[in-house]
C-alpha cells in the first residue's frame, strides 16, 4: 500500500497522521498533503507538513488550534492533456467521517460528461480495497490506430556510394566499386506494399478521434521492365543494370565503342556506354545510365543519368555530370559535377559539385586550386599547396538545392512580371463587359488568350512555390557538414560550412573542420 495521510480532529486542534508505504509502494508526496489542506482552507506550517511526512510514523501533528467540522471521505479526478485517461486520487476521511459510496464516483464522472472507457472494476476494487494517495484509472480512452501509406520496397541498392579499396603496394583501386547492379532476366526488382487505413479512437468524452489519412503510393516504372497485372510487382524484362530514373526502376543494356572520336561522332545513348579508348577533344557521351570511359576524356563532355567512371580521368576544360556518383583517376582544369558522391586520387585547378561526399585519397590524395563542394563532406590526404594557391572547399548544403532555389526565384519574378504587364488590359475588357460594350471576335479572342495565359503563369508560380518552400525545408535540415584532411592544411585554403567560413593562416595537421559553438573550428581527425 502506498503511504498516505488522514485528517485528525482532537481537542487540541486539527492535525494529520501519516503513514508509511507497505510492501515497497510508494511513499506520501508532500505535495498531495499540502494540495488538500489547500483545497480546504486547513492553515498549516509548511515546515510541520514537510516534517510530518518525512517522518511517516503514524504519530498526529497537529497543525492549528482550529477545530474544523469532520471530513468524509474524498475524491480529486485528473484529466489527462489529451482527453484519453482519466486518474482519481482518493483522500481517507478523517476519523469518524462518513465513507463515500462506490456510485457517487460513477455520478461525478457522469457530471464531468466522462461517458466512454470506464473501468468499473477498479473503481469498485477501489470500494473493496481501499488504498489511499494513489492514482487509479477511472476511464481510459480508445487510442487510435494509425494506418500505413503504401509504400514501394526496391530489391535492389539504389544508394551505392563508391567506396575505393586500398591495393598491397598503396596504390587505390577506384575501378572495382560494385556500383553497378546487375540483374537477370525475370528478376524481382520492387514489391508495392498497398496503404493499411488507420482506425479512429475515442476519447473519455466518448469524442470519436480520427486516424490520420493514408497516402498510397505506386511503383513507377521504365524500359526493360514488367509490371504485374495487379500491380505489385517489377520484374526485369531483360539482363542489364537496374537504376533509378526519375524516380522510375529502369533496366538498361550497354553500349561498347572503341573510341568516341571523328569515327563514332557524339554519342546519345538511353542505356549504358562503355568507351573502351578515348574520348577526344570537342566530342560528347549522353547516356541515361552509366558511362565507363577507360581512356583520358580531355576538352570533351560527358553526361550520364547514373554514374561515370573514367579509369584514367578528365583534363583541359573537360565537362562531367552524373545524375549518380563519379569516379575519376584525376581532374584537372574541368568541371564535374554529381547529385552522388565523387572520388578521385586528385583534383588540381577545377570546379567539383557533389551532392553528397567528395573523397580524395590514395598516393597523392590531394585538392589544390578551385572550388570544391559536397553536400555532407569532402575528405582528402592534402589540401591547397605550399605555394599557398587559392583553394575554396564547401560543405554543408545540397549545392543542386541552391541552385534550383535560384532558378526557382528567376522563374516566379518573371512570371509575376508578366501577370502584372497583362493585368491593366484584362481589367479593361472586363470594366468594357461591365459597361456593357460589345467586344469584336478578335478582341473576345485576345482576351480568352490572355485570361488562360495569366491562369497557366499564377498555376505555376503556385507550383514553384510549393517547390520553393519543400526546399527550403531542405535546405534548413541541420547536417553534421565537416572537412576532412587526413595529412596538412596549406594556408591559402578557404573552408566554408553552411554560411559560416574560415581561412587556413598557417599549416594544419591531420584535422577535422566543423561548425562548433556558431564557428568554423578545428578538431582531432
Amino acid at each position: 500500500m502506498n503511504g498516505y495521510f488522514q485528517l485528525v480532529i482532537t481537542p487540541k486542534g486539527t492535525g494529520i497522521r501519516v503513514y508509511a508505504p507497505t510492501d515497497g509502494d510508494e511513499p506520501l508526496h508532500v505535495n498531495d498533503v499540502r494540495d488538500y489542506l489547500e483545497d480546504r482552507k486547513i492553515q498549516y506550517d509548511t515546515v510541520v507538513v514537510n516534517d510530518a511526512v518525512t517522518k511517516a510514523d503514524g504519530e498526529v501533528v497537529i497543525l492549528t488550534e482550529a477545530q474544523i467540522l469532520p471530513e468524509r471521505e474524498g475524491v480529486k479526478f485528473d484529466v489527462s492533456k489529451d482527453r484519453m485517461t482519466v486518474t482519481a486520487f482518493f483522500y481517507p476521511p478523517s476519523e469518524g467521517a462518513e465513507l463515500m459510496e462506490e456510485k457517487e464516483v460513477l455520478g461525478s464522472l457522469a457530471y464531468r460528461k466522462i461517458t466512454y472507457g470506464i473501468q468499473t472494476e477498479a473503481i469498485h476494487d477501489f470500494f473493496v480495497n481501499r488504498h489511499y494517495c494513489k492514482e487509479i484509472v477511472v476511464a481510459q480512452g480508445k487510442p487510435v490506430k494509425e494506418g500505413k501509406n503504401g509504400y514501394v520496397e526496391l530489391h535492389f541498392n539504389k544508394s551505392l556510394r563508391p567506396r575505393p579499396t586500398l591495393r598491397e603496394d598503396g596504390s587505390v583501386d577506384y575501378f572495382n566499386l560494385n556500383i553497378i547492379n546487375n540483374v537477370e532476366e525475370g528478376q524481382l526488382l520492387a514489391t508495392y506494399h498497398p496503404e493499411v487505413p488507420g482506425e479512429p479512437g475515442t476519447n473519455v468524452y466518448g469524442e470519436t478521434i480520427k486516424a490520420a489519412v493514408v497516402k498510397p503510393s505506386m511503383i513507377k516504372f521504365g524500359k526493360n521492365t514488367t509490371l504485374s497485372e495487379d500491380k505489385l510487382t517489377l520484374t526485369a524484362a531483360k539482363s542489364g543494370h537496374v537504376t533509378v530514373k526519375d524516380g522510375k526502376v529502369t533496366v538498361s543494356d550497354v553500349l561498347v565503342v572503341e573510341n568516341v572520336d571523328v569515327s563514332t561522332g557524339n554519342i546519345d545513348y538511353e542505356g549504358s556506354v562503355e568507351v573502351k579508348g578515348v574520348v577526344a577533344s570537342n566530342f560528347s557521351v549522353k547516356a541515361g545510365s552509366n558511362v565507363l570511359v577507360k581512356g583520358i576524356v580531355e576538352g570533351a563532355t560527358i553526361e550520364a543519368g547514373n554514374d561515370v567512371i573514367l579509369e584514367c580521368g578528365a583534363k583541359a576544360g573537360g565537362n562531367i555530370k552524373a545524375g549518380g556518383n563519379i569516379i575519376s583517376k584525376f581532374i584537372e582544369n574541368a568541371n564535374v559535377t554529381a547529385k552522388g558522391g565523387i572520388t578521385s586520387e586528385c583534383i588540381l585547378h577545377s570546379t567539383v559539385i557533389s551532392g553528397t561526399e567528395i573523397n580524395v585519397t590514395g598516393k597523392r590524395g590531394f585538392i589544390a586550386g578551385g572550388k570544391v563542394i559536397a553536400a555532407d563532406r569532402i575528405e582528402a590526404k592534402i589540401l591547397g599547396s605550399e605555394m599557398g594557391t587559392n583553394t575554396v572547399v564547401e560543405v554543408g548544403a545540397d549545392p543542386q538545392v541552391k541552385l534550383r532555389l535560384k532558378e526557382i526565384q528567376k522563374s516566379m519574378a518573371e512570371a509575376g512580371k508578366q501577370i502584372e504587364s497583362m493585368k491593366p488590359t484584362i481589367d479593361g475588357f472586363a470594366k468594357l463587359l461591365k459597361a456593357g460594350a460589345k467586344l469584336t471576335p478578335d478582341q473576345i479572342a485576345n482576351v480568352k488568350k490572355l485570361m488562360e495565359l495569366d491562369k497557366m503563369l499564377k498555376a505555376k508560380m503556385q507550383t514553384e512555390s510549393d517547390e520553393y518552400a519543400e526546399l527550403m525545408e531542405k535546405l534548413s535540415e541541420q547536417k553534421e557538414a565537416m572537412v576532412l584532411v587526413e595529412s596538412i592544411a596549406y594556408p591559402g585554403l578557404t573552408v566554408n560550412i553552411g554560411e559560416l567560413s574560415m581561412i587556413v593562416k598557417k599549416p594544419v595537421q591531420h584535422s577535422r573542420f566543423v561548425v562548433d559553438k556558431g564557428d568554423v573550428r578545428l578538431a582531432p581527425f
